[in-house]
């Protein structure tokens, strides 16, 4: 069935959890879509995991774009989402909408996601009134990496709770229709998830949110060394893809590979005429 912003809403009325995953490159998204995830995130995340950044400030609309199409060429009913970059929305309300626009115009995405609370919430009203769905995101928002002074819980103390708060019924009533919890004490998202008409997506905020979603190469594991408390490893991807390297590598320098099974035939007449001449 497709996934549609009336599903995903539907899904939260009957109790459903939603299915979400990033997601960069269409052989991925034609894996996540036979796997039956309900919605993948093209995430600015992949300035990290993609482009090698040491975090999501430098990703542009261009990467953003590129991204997003390739994706969304591997999908036929699963919900895309694409992340908005820094400085594509925080400026004013028209680059906010223009972008907004390109994602879904350019890149194909069904919706669009935007960091912050109620300081956004006129580009959220802004870009709905143009008929393109927002996801929001509220609490630990990597684009504000700088101004947290590192990647920490949101929503610890009692004013950072009562603010968190605030910012999801600001932008459910600006008209966001789902919104992602990052890094969130879990009693406190959980008690957001109530308040709210829309979905939550948690990432590192319990299970009491409407859904989830991970980076797919942290549950994969294919970094070494890099395990988020709320990640959980679903496959040791990274170790596979590592030995099925070495082991091409092996069999190429040791003249192993390709064998005959792995060759094309021609006509032993062809090849003795060539040979004559």
């Amino acid at each position: 069935m497709k996934r549609t912003v009336t599903s995903l809403a539907k899904a939260k009325q009957e109790g459903r959890k939603i299915s979400m995953l990033t997601c960069y490159d269409y052989t991925t998204a034609c894996i996540m879509e036979k796997a039956g995830i309900d919605c993948i995130l093209i995430g600015d995340s992949l300035g990290m995991t993609i482009l090698g950044y040491k975090d999501t400030l430098s990703v542009t609309m261009e990467d953003m774009i590129h991204h997003t199409r390739a994706v969304s060429r591997g999908l036929d009913n699963t919900f895309l989402i694409a992340d908005m970059p820094f400085l594509s929305y925080q400026t004013s309300i028209y680059d906010a909408v223009l972008n907004a626009g390109r994602l879904v115009k350019e890149g194909h995405a069904q919706a669009v996601k935007l960091e912050g609370g109620a300081k956004v919430c006129e580009q959220i009203e802004a870009i709905t009134k143009a008929d393109i769905p927002v996801c929001a995101h509220i609490g630990l928002t990597p684009q504000s990496i700088n101004s947290f002074g590192g990647f920490k819980v949101q929503g610890k103390n009692l004013n950072q709770a009562k603010q968190l708060i605030e910012d999801a019924l600001a932008v459910e009533k600006a008209g966001a229709f789902m919104v992602v919890l990052e890094c969130v004490p879990a009693k406190l998202a959980s008690i957001v998830s109530k308040k709210l008409h829309i979905p939550t997506i948690g990432i590192g905020a319990g299970a009491g949110c409407d859904g989830q979603v991970l980076v797919y190469q942290d549950m994969l594991n294919m970094f070494d060394g890099l395990k988020p408390k709320f990640v959980k490893h679903f496959a040791n991807v990274g170790e596979e893809m590592k030995n099925a390297f070495i082991k091409y590598d092996e069999e190429v320098k040791a003249g192993v590979y390709p064998s005959e099974e792995h060759t094309f035939a021609i006509d032993e007449e062809i090849l003795k005429e060539i040979e004559e001449n």
